[in-house]
């Protein structure tokens, strides 16, 4: 995951709102009480009111959390720090917009997995493998001023969260565990008034000054927590804003058993990111903690395991009480894809929701206009369009923003899609002719070295196999998840499997990779048991690819890559493992808007 604080809207820069000062719907809005300012509401956005940074009242604490992470038999203590206007204390009461994060007090340097060895077998045994690159992040030794200058002028009393085990904050980093969860929740607890507070003295903390009401947003780790506490239907969270956000930790390391990366961060695991974020003082006791992270995560097999549920959020989808407003960009190969499509298709079946998709990679913010109606909406009750607008906005390949009534755009539906062997330009043809090209079986080898553009723009089909389609008539959409239904056997007991979508330009260049899935052979049936695979006899397996949303340009060709290792994410074993595919019986389904007779058009 992205490793520094990574605010939405750090120093107030990042946003331009209206500075009009009228009165809004609530009674109070826009009014002054007395000499008492309250929160000023303009077209269902609150306004920069409370300007005398010099008069907000700053503080911290360490709220109780019920629950012993370090097994030091005292409940973990949780550092936050409040920034609010000093009208909270003659009476007005503000809601909270929360940002928790286990980066606030830097990182430490690290060493990554070593990614460079053979494939491990059902029978053999596993090996050592830490060994990699080390590197370090470290920021100052604070918590935070993110936020604190777009929205406390704006009435929100902005808390900053050191998450467990990090920083001021007491316990072990669990990375995604139900500790850390627990860690942020009492926190919202305290602010609802259901939960302890202390100061640096000791002494009780009380939330008087607020309404209860509670918003969280943030980025990257900082994203993930939101979703996280939203899972465990905490009542007075009531909207969320997770950004390049996790929803479920197997699938940010894994990959339907294979062992993958986080892009950027090949060889990371859960150790990793643990030896990352553990900065309280006290460097002796989460060792166990660690050891234990280290043992359960299982970088041998990549089954999925009970270690993993615990950090499943989506299987608790149905607890969510807050509205959720997902943003993540289409090019985001850190927290890919998949966490949000998946995320917000949980939620959308019972709470208030929007997507957000731009086409940038790691990070993003949402329009600033959307962004203060959702919180405005939902944490001070002002009435405007934050339910009623349309659910989806995609930035476009041209920058513009498009509203579509939801997501995946509606009349999205998969196209059945079949590949011919390669020919004399070493790709083959990708249609929905049944049975059609040259001969059903290919066979390719495997490399270590290359990427799904390496492959493409190589000119051969050695180590790899592509697929186009005839040049593009006009503009073909694609919305959704792809999918790949494959036939194939294995020349050795163990291989990756790689499938991608791809842009191709006319020149033969690719425009893009749109989408990339992975698969062990050893989890064909279940990604929690590891099968023996017979080399030479013929398997079925299905391969789930990242979310995208995208517009093919005319003259571009669509593009399906099959493929064993990938450089940038799968482990990289020696060289050689072959891999027979079967067209005749292998299948790709891509969501097209309009479906089937849109592709026709386009490729005809």
């Amino acid at each position: 995951m992205q490793r520094q604080t990574f605010s939405l809207l750090a120093g107030g820069t990042a946003v331009a709102l209206a500075l009009a000062v009228t009165a809004g719907p609530q009674p109070t809005a826009g009014a002054v009480d007395g000499d008492v300012q309250h929160p000023v509401f303009v077209d269902g956005q609150a306004q920069p009111v409370y300007t005398d940074s010099a008069s907000w009242i700053r503080e911290e604490g360490w709220a109780i959390a019920d629950v012993d992470s370090d097994g030091d038999g005292a409940p973990d203590r949780i550092h936050f720090d409040i920034t609010r206007p000093a009208e909270t204390e003659e009476g007005v009461k503000l809601p909270v917009l929360m940002e928790a994060s286990p980066y606030y007090a830097g990182g430490n340097d690290v060493v990554n997995h070593d990614v460079h060895h053979e494939l491990w077998e059902p029978g053999k045994p596993g090996r050592p493998d830490r060994d990699g690159v080390r590197r370090s992040d470290v920021g100052p030794s604070i918590i935070s001023n993110s936020m604190v200058n777009t929205w406390v002028p704006r009435g929100f009393a902005v808390m900053h969260v050191e998450s467990v085990g990090t920083g001021e904050s007491e316990g072990c980093p669990t990375i995604g565990g139900p500790e850390e969860t627990a860690a942020v929740k009492a926190v919202i607890d305290w602010v609802g008034g259901r939960a302890r507070a202390v100061d640096a003295d000791g002494a009780p903390l009380r939330a008087d000054w607020t309404t209860t009401q509670v918003g969280m947003m943030g980025t990257s780790y900082n994203g993930t927590l939101p979703n996280a506490v939203a899972s465990t239907g905490v009542p007075n969270l009531k909207a969320i804003v997770p950004v390049s956000a996790i929803d479920n930790w197997y699938d940010y390391y894994r990959a339907d058993g294979a062992v993958v990366a986080p892009g950027g961060y090949q060889g990371e695991d859960e150790d990793v990111l643990f030896d990352y974020v553990y900065t309280r003082a006290d460097r002796e006791i989460c060792k166990p903690v660690r050891a234990q992270i280290a043992r359960d995560q299982d970088r041998t097999t990549g089954d999925h395991s009970p270690f993993w549920s615990k950090r499943n959020y989506l299987k608790d989808a149905r607890k969510v009480r807050a509205a959720v407003f997902v943003v993540h960009g289409l090019q985001d190969n850190n927290v890919k894809t998949r966490q949000a499509a998946e995320w917000y298709a949980a939620v959308s079946r019972h709470v208030p929701h929007r997507i957000y998709w731009h086409q940038g990679g790691h990070g993003g913010a949402a329009p600033a206009t959307d962004l203060n109606k959702w919180f405005t909406h939902f944490l001070f009750d002002v009435d405007n369009d934050a339910e009623t607008a349309p659910h989806a906005i995609i930035e476009r390949e041209d920058g513009n923003d498009v509203t579509y009534a939801d997501w995946p755009v509606p009349g999205s539906g998969d196209v059945v899609l079949r590949g011919s062997a390669p020919g004399d330009d070493a790709t083959g043809d990708l249609s929905t002719v049944r049975g059609h090209g040259r001969s059903s079986y290919a066979t390719f080898s495997d490399i270590p070295t290359q990427t799904v553009e390496d492959l493409v723009e190589s000119g051969s089909s050695e180590h790899g196999l592509v697929f186009t389609s005839a040049p593009l008539t006009g503009s073909l959409h694609l919305s959704g998840t792809p999918t790949a239904d494959l036939r194939f056997s294995l020349g050795q007991g163990a291989a990756n499997v790689t499938v991608g979508v791809v842009d191709i330009a006319p020149d033969g260049s690719v425009a893009r990779v749109i989408s990339e899935g992975w698969r062990d052979p050893q989890n064909r049936r279940r990604i929690d048991r590891s099968l023996r695979v017979r080399p030479g006899q013929a398997y079925a397996m299905d391969v789930t690819l990242q979310a995208n949303d995208y517009v093919f340009a005319p003259g571009h060709r669509v593009g399906v890559v099959v493929m064993q290792s990938e450089l940038d994410y799968t482990i990289l074993p020696p060289a050689g493992n072959e891999l027979t595919l079967d067209m005749s019986r292998t299948t790709f389904g891509l969501p097209f808007v309009g479906g089937p007779e849109a592709f026709l058009d386009a490729t005809r």
